[in-house]
């Protein structure tokens, strides 16, 4: 880990990754923008711009030698979840990094990877898929019954809504969150394994 102060021309911030797991979770889902590739090894560096820290990703793409930065906003320290369940992507604010459609479609992914003879590998999965489905809860305002347009930001995001609105209901999310709970679970907490 490398501090630095950034160069004149202080990066754009694309907004606060509440943790690191959020910041690469973004990351690996941000193809390169000349050829689409997603296999980068990022490296990081603390920055400080107008006083508050950030952080900023760099990654030279391999395919195409295109050389891309992203900048974070890092987290007040004290405000850093707490990992009980194993996996916490966020303290209890939604995500500025992530929209609701992005959620539902990592946790689509993770849990239709889960493997039938790994359970360390099992447990994992599910635990990504759980803690997926309450970051998009957490676009849910108190009181209402789905997650609100506002939540829907990224070409990913509109396009997992508009494909299957419905899955957006507060008690369906809750019900598919609670599944894959139970699930992980029921393989035990990943450690013994």
């Amino acid at each position: 880990m490398t501090t630095a102060e950034p160069e004149r021309g202080a990066p754009a911030v694309a907004g606060l990754a509440r943790t690191r797991d959020e910041a690469q979770l973004f990351l690996g889902l941000r193809a390169c923008e000349r050829c689409g590739s997603t296999d980068m090894t990022w490296e990081s560096a603390l920055v400080f711009i107008d006083g508050r820290a950030a952080r900023s990703w760099f990654a030279t793409c391999p395919a195409c030698g295109l050389d891309r930065k992203f900048t974070f906003w890092a987290p007040d320290p004290r405000t850093l979840p707490s990992r009980a369940d194993g996996v916490a992507f966020g303290g209890p604010e939604p995500s500025e990094l992530l929209d609701a459609g992005e959620w539902l479609w990592v946790a689509d992914l993770t849990a239709s990877r889960v493997p039938v003879n790994d359970d360390r590998r099992a447990w994992r999965q599910l635990a990504i898929a759980t803690a997926a489905m309450d970051e998009i809860l957490k676009f849910v305002p108190d009181g209402a019954t789905e997650v609100p347009d506002s939540a829907f930001w990224s070409p990913r995001g509109q396009r997992v809504r508009s494909e299957e609105p419905g899955r957006f209901d507060r008690e369906r999310l809750l019900i598919v969150r609670d599944t894959y709970r139970e699930e992980r679970d029921a393989v035990g907490d990943g450690s013994r394994r």
